[in-house]
């Protein structure tokens, strides 16, 4: 769709947005509980192939256990591993936690960067968790792209791509750059309670009727 955008398919998109505004409101939401900038940041590399309620019970202690990023810098890998080893790839995350701490310990004066350049260059950040940060964090207008806004994009018609940094800037185009941050929270909830992977309930979704893949749809 980015592409080439027709009058009527702009409209579509606008009416869309008029409707997730609508019924979800249009106040910023984080599911990743934090209370900073470096702890969203942890969370948020916590949170691959994770989710975030569990992501949520193990900050709660872990923020605990390690109060500072200089906690984290100074961690022992393997005592991190078990800390965190209920989400997943433990291994990898703790490993790129203590790195990521310690860059922006030693090379930015303990604070979050907020480029996406800088905050990509940090180890276990690619975009999407640099998008996070850059849009709850700083309130810098970012797509972020994750597997509800992969999916639900998709079947909207908003993108053909499978790729995350393509969908990304797919998107950037087609959506208005007010819209950017709060479509991430829209989707994540249309995702997990209507919209679902496994069973769509298209029947009793509001975007029925805008939504080529509902069947709905004129």
């Amino acid at each position: 769709m980015a592409k080439r955008m027709t009058k009527k398919e702009r409209e579509r998109v606008g009416r869309i947005l008029e409707l997730l505004d609508k019924e979800y409101g249009t106040d910023y939401k984080c599911y990743l509980t934090h209370n900073s900038a470096w702890q969203l940041l942890i969370a948020t590399i916590l949170s691959a192939q994770c989710t975030d309620a569990r992501v949520n019970i193990v900050t709660k202690d872990l923020f605990v256990k390690y109060p500072t990023l200089e906690a984290f810098a100074a961690a022992d890998q393997s005592e991190l591993e078990e800390d965190i080893r209920s989400t997943g790839f433990y291994r990898n995350k703790s490993k790129n936690i203590i790195a990521c701490a310690k860059k922006i310990v030693l090379e930015f004066g303990g604070e979050v960067p907020q480029t996406i350049d800088e905050l990509t260059s940090l180890a276990g950040v690619g975009r999407k968790t640099a998008n996070v940060i850059r849009g709850n964090i700083f309130n810098q207008p970012s797509i972020v792209v994750d597997t509800h806004v992969k999916r639900i994009s998709r079947k909207l018609g908003f993108t053909n791509e499978k790729e995350p940094e393509k969908i990304e800037f797919e998107l950037m185009k087609v959506l208005p750059k007010d819209h950017w941050i709060i479509y991430n929270i829209h989707i994540i909830t249309l995702g997990r309670s209507i919209c679902t992977a496994r069973n769509p309930k298209c029947e009793i979704c509001f975007l029925k009727n805008e939504c080529p893949s509902s069947g709905f749809s004129k």
